[in-house]
């Protein structure tokens, strides 16, 4: 556009923003944005759905940056000769949505939801999730965006839904879905499954903690144990996680790592038990760190207590040891247990810390589901929707934990 548009004589200092409130009133009474795509009615086309805000809270300068690129692309394939349809859209399901509309209503736990009812609570969140989308057309249109908001589209419109559920229909009928389980973060106070987003929502979403670690003797028993000598002799694992531990159901060890078996030192090893005897298998490049708990004076008196005999970690594959406890291995078909408590090889263990053999509980990590389906290892989860341990470890050797 040149300036002046008329034949006025040409302001030495011109004020943008009138300028620019001109040239959009221009835009919105010569509905150029519309005639750009009708002129091109039967060209190519290329559909943009621009990716959906909520709309529930104002916009912010991050949406201003990603706005420009969103529009730039359309401008240009419209340039191009193609039909650019560019409708607005707004993501009004999933935590952010809910946890609004509880706030709005005073509500701090999941359990009134409840008791309010769903199709009320339903309601009150559909009321919530448009509040600024008047705003929000106001910021965009400010913006200089072209984007159509009366054609606009919402997740929570019924056709957009049924569309979702045509879509995974049409991949289940071509085999392309199966059933399986994917670990993810979850919230015991909102009882929700997290994504990666929801957890960089704001700063103080997800903390990181200090928290115990634990390292737990693990015997080794059955036949391939036996016949490869490490009969009774007790794996060290190493876990950042101990409320796992009922659900341990394999250990992981390097396939290339170097294993080593020693006894215990002189002055007994901090393994639980009155006698602190007994041989401990761990990484051979981790002795060292573990000198004090194995019951010697220093690095160099463990080393040289190492039995000769060392195993690389693929060697020990299969090898079962006993459970922790019997709540799960007492009736294995009915957990589908029957593959548990065995050493799986797995790439991602190291010697960068811990003992170079790892604890795996299936439900309760990304890696360890992974490497224990592979083995058929089931996914059991111990607690409850408030991640409180469940009922029926009542009357059992975990029965303080239950509840």
């Amino acid at each position: 556009m040149v300036y002046p548009v008329s034949g006025d004589p040409l302001v030495p200092s011109p004020h943008l923003p009138a300028l620019e409130n001109a040239i959009q009133e221009f835009w919105r009474t010569d509905d150029t944005f519309r005639a750009s795509i009708a002129r091109r009615e039967g060209a190519e086309e290329f559909v943009f759905y621009d990716g959906p805000p909520f709309a529930n809270g104002l916009p912010h300068y991050g949406h201003l940056l990603t706005g420009f690129v969103k529009d730039v692309v359309p401008r240009f394939r419209t340039m191009d000769g193609l039909k650019v349809d560019r409708r607005f859209g707004w993501d009004t399901h999933g935590l952010p949505a809910e946890l609004e509309a509880m706030r709005e209503l005073g509500m701090t736990e999941k359990s009134e939801i409840e008791e309010m009812g769903l199709q009320a609570f339903n309601n009150a969140a559909r009321a919530s999730v448009l509040k600024y989308t008047k705003e929000w057309e106001e910021y965009v249109t400010r913006q200089a965006r072209w984007v159509d908001f009366e054609n606009d589209y919402k997740t929570l419109d019924v056709t957009f839904m049924e569309s979702v559920l045509w879509a995974f229909k049409t991949l289940h009928d071509k085999g392309r879905a199966y059933e399986g389980y994917y670990v993810l973060p979850y919230c015991w106070k909102d009882q929700t499954p997290l994504s990666a987003h929801e957890l960089r929502m704001d700063d103080d979403v997800y903390q990181d903690r200090q928290d115990q670690t634990v390292t737990v003797t693990f015997p080794f028993t059955g036949e391939k144990a036996e016949q490869i000598g490490l009969a009774g002799v007790k794996a060290l694992a190493w876990t950042t996680t101990p409320w796992t531990l009922p659900t341990n159901f394999s250990l992981a060890v390097g396939p290339e790592l170097r294993y080593a078996v020693l006894p215990a030192g002189p002055l007994g090893a901090a393994d639980g038990t009155a006698a602190g005897q007994g041989r401990y298998l761990l990484a051979e490049a981790l002795v060292g760190a573990h000198v004090k708990e194995l019951g010697y004076d220093s690095a160099e008196d463990a080393a040289a207590a190492i039995e000769e005999r060392t195993y690389a970690g693929a060697e020990l594959e299969h090898v079962a040891y006993q459970p922790l406890w019997t709540v799960y291995s007492e009736d294995r078909e009915k957990w589908g247990t029957q593959n548990a408590w065995i050493v799986t090889v797995a790439d991602y263990v190291s010697t960068d810390d811990g003992t170079g053999v790892v604890h795996q509980a299936t439900a309760y990590g990304e890696v360890d589901q992974q490497v224990n389906a592979a083995y058929g290892i089931p996914v059991i989860v111990s607690v409850d929707e408030g991640a409180q341990f469940h009922e029926y470890f009542r009357g059992t050797q975990l029965d303080e934990i239950a509840g």
